[in-house]
């Protein structure tokens, strides 16, 4: 458990109707690190992200936020959090400056506009009109505005989705040089790639619950090996158990057609399944290998893959 804690919540619960969007969620997250929420669309990342920024107040369970609470201290609270949603609509007949300063007036304290708009690279934009942004523009003009009190804590709801491969990666360099200010950042996200490079720790979250909580790299290695090979043949696979005698081989999965085994050492293992499927005359449809991932680690716990949620 980290040393000194930005966030604490213990049994969070939280119901809509018959749905139960957070189920007895606890998390300890330490000041000064990037904590991430991973999980499916429709896991309670968003909920539990709502109730932690008094957006929402929960059904049951307890919550403090750098050491105060939202039903006794909201108003302070308000100006030492920094909060990108994760759909974020300004209005449109306002320049990027004009609506930096709009927002800024919110505050008794902070930064200047000027200043936030270089942080997140949008200098050049200040005088364009917030309608002619592009997506990733207006996300990074987003976290612009969360950036003005100068917050001690930063929440970015699914910063990137939706956004093209270059502009999340710009997003990623902005949410980097905040970590190395010493801000503390929580970051929900369905991207795993995006949870391994920010993210000091993760807590992997389904149907409400945390299923799984460490750094990337020990709940990665969790799996007990180092990389997957996935195949696919044409007819019947090998038994799990002619796989698992093969060398290197910790756990075998099937999922639909695709067999997928986690493996110490692929450049052994592969000539043993090429040898294997040969005696039994079964021919290969595909073959891929890759270092295990997060998205191996989701489908380890839940048996789905998290991008087919």
């Amino acid at each position: 458990m980290p040393d000194r804690l930005a966030i604490t919540c213990r049994n969070l619960v939280k119901h809509y109707g018959d749905v139960v969007a957070v189920d007895g969620l606890d998390l300890d997250i330490g000041a000064g690190e990037c904590f991430g929420l991973l999980g499916p669309n429709g896991a309670g990342k968003t909920t539990t992200v709502e109730i932690l920024q008094g957006i929402l107040a929960p059904d049951s369970g307890t919550v403090e936020v750098l050491g105060r609470t939202w039903r006794g201290d909201g108003h302070e609270l308000r100006e030492r959090i920094g909060t990108q949603l994760q759909e974020t609509r300004f209005p449109e007949k306002l320049t990027v400056l004009e609506t930096a300063r709009m927002f800024r007036s919110f505050y008794r304290r902070g930064m200047t506009p000027e200043r936030a708009l270089g942080i997140v690279g949008l200098d050049e934009k200040r005088r364009a009109w917030v309608k002619n942004l592009s997506g990733g523009q207006q996300q990074r003009l987003a976290i612009a505005v969360a950036l003005l009190s100068e917050p001690e804590l930063l929440f970015l709801d699914e910063p990137t989705a939706g956004l093209d491969p270059q502009a999340r990666r710009q997003l990623w360099d902005v949410i980097g040089a905040l970590r190395s200010e010493g801000r503390t950042v929580m970051l929900t996200t369905h991207y795993m790639d995006e949870a391994e490079r920010l993210c000091d720790r993760v807590a992997v979250v389904d149907h409400g619950k945390v299923i799984a909580l460490g750094t990337p790299r020990a709940l990665i290695a969790s799996l007990g090996a180092e990389h997957v090979i996935e195949f696919g043949v044409t007819g019947d696979p090998p038994s799990e158990v002619e796989l698992l005698g093969l060398p290197g081989v910790g756990e075998v999965n099937a999922d639909g057609a695709t067999v997928r085994v986690t493996v110490t050492h692929p450049h052994t293992t592969v000539p043993a399944l090429l040898a294997l499927l040969a005696a039994r005359g079964t021919a290969l449809s595909q073959l891929a290998t890759h270092h295990a991932t997060l998205e191996d680690v989701f489908l380890h716990l839940t048996g789905r893959r998290l991008r087919d949620e």
